[in-house]
């Protein structure tokens, strides 16, 4: 018989005391937790189960979705290169202090996924970025995977690799004031996609949540269902039906609180390259349809990537999807199309900040919107409407 294992346990703590560096905690607490295994087989530990579904729902407040900031610094030094900026840490740091600063940030968003550099980074006027984020009400949580590798023995796709040093690594983020955790795993539909690099995908997510659950993280489980190929919505929808199958299998394989958890899948669309383009209705019928086949209402929050979408696109497709009651709060886990205009609006000058910061709040705004299915498109500039996808794509 497995012996039973135990984790310190978390009270939850008030906004004002979590990041005044080490917070007094009660002595730990031991609780049993059912699973849907035999109990002569395994013995669940207590965990920081209240604190990860307090995190969690507060996340997936209504009105509210992510800003997904977690760019690789390779990644963030593209996007500096498109307004003419050369990649250093100081002109990253600008660009992020301009994202979180932004007066009333807190009321779109409820979460901000950041890059290691940035959990340890402060704003050019010296103030912990973490802290920035924390008086604007925004949960600050981190990306924990190393990136896409090579898959040997499959159709030239790849795998996610960063579980070494994982439970280290998240044990300290949490100490840094991170409470949510994001790991990115992808499947190509033109590569197969093959039932290799599903498993590898799905068994990735699911060792990830379970350590990420373990250290106090809520763990944001991305499976992206790539853009790429000119294959039409029916089959976006077949392969996303699978990927998701695989991915709470290993889920509840691995034991981990669905209640303690959020979903950052794709929509179900059409490949970039089709010719038969999905209207906002189509998006979400399919999408809606997927949901209820394969995630259990436990999950608090689905929150959408936006996959090269337009801003507007991404927006539009979320407000169809949100035009009558679903079992979870379907959002926004949004980067380009949140920064796209406002990255271009800052243009790297610091007398265009305050526009920029505006432009940002309008994009905010209007998914919040759509979170509430209140979105309309009038007013929405042709920068927004460009469209976003970039084909190959790497983050």
């Amino acid at each position: 018989m497995a012996s039973a294992s135990f984790l310190k346990s978390s009270p939850v703590i008030e906004k004002s005391e979590y990041f005044k560096g080490q917070p007094l905690l009660r002595p730990p607490q031991m609780a049993a937790v059912r699973c849907n295994v035999a109990p002569s087989a395994l013995t669940v530990r207590a965990s920081y189960a209240d604190e990860l579904v307090k995190t969690a729902k507060t996340v997936a407040s209504p009105g509210r979705g992510i800003l997904a900031m977690d760019e690789s610094n390779a990644t963030c030094g593209k996007r500096l290169a498109s307004i003419g900026l050369e990649n250093t840490e100081v002109n990253r740091q600008a660009y992020r202090t301009l994202l979180v600063s932004a007066p009333g940030l807190g009321k779109y968003i409820s979460g901000a996924i950041l890059f290691e550099e940035t959990l340890y980074q402060s704003t050019v006027d010296g103030k912990k970025i973490v802290d920035v984020l924390v008086e604007q009400g925004i949960v600050p949580g981190i990306k924990v995977d190393k990136g896409l590798v090579p898959l040997a023995g499959s159709n030239s796709e790849s795998w996610c690799q960063g579980l070494d040093g994982l439970a280290s690594r998240s044990a300290a983020y949490y100490q840094q004031g991170a409470r949510f955790a994001k790991w990115r795993t992808v499947v190509s539909i033109p590569n197969g996609p093959s039932a290799l690099a599903v498993k590898e995908a799905a068994w990735g997510l699911a060792r990830y949540a379970a350590i990420s659950q373990d250290n106090g993280l809520v763990p944001i489980v991305e499976p992206e269902i790539l853009l790429d190929g000119d294959h039409g919505i029916e089959r976006t929808f077949e392969v996303a039906q699978n990927v998701w199958s695989e991915v709470f299998f290993y889920l509840g394989q691995n034991n981990v609180l669905f209640e303690g958890i959020l979903l950052k899948p794709s929509m179900v669309t059409p490949g970039a390259e089709s010719k038969d383009k999905a209207t906002p209705e189509q998006v979400a019928d399919y999408t809606l349809k997927l949901l209820k086949r394969r995630v259990p209402p436990a999950v608090p929050g689905i929150m959408f990537l936006s996959g090269g979408q337009s801003e507007v696109e991404a927006t539009l497709n979320l407000n169809a999807m949100n035009q009558a009651p679903n079992p979870w709060h379907v959002s926004f886990s949004y980067a380009r199309a949140l920064q796209n205009t406002c990255l271009k609006t800052w243009g790297g000058r610091p007398e265009n900040v305050k526009a920029a910061q505006e432009v940002l709040l309008v994009r905010a705004k209007a998914n919040s919107q759509a979170q509430l299915g209140k979105y309309t498109a009038e007013g929405e500039s042709e920068e927004a409407k460009k469209e976003l996808f970039v084909k190959g794509y790497s983050y």
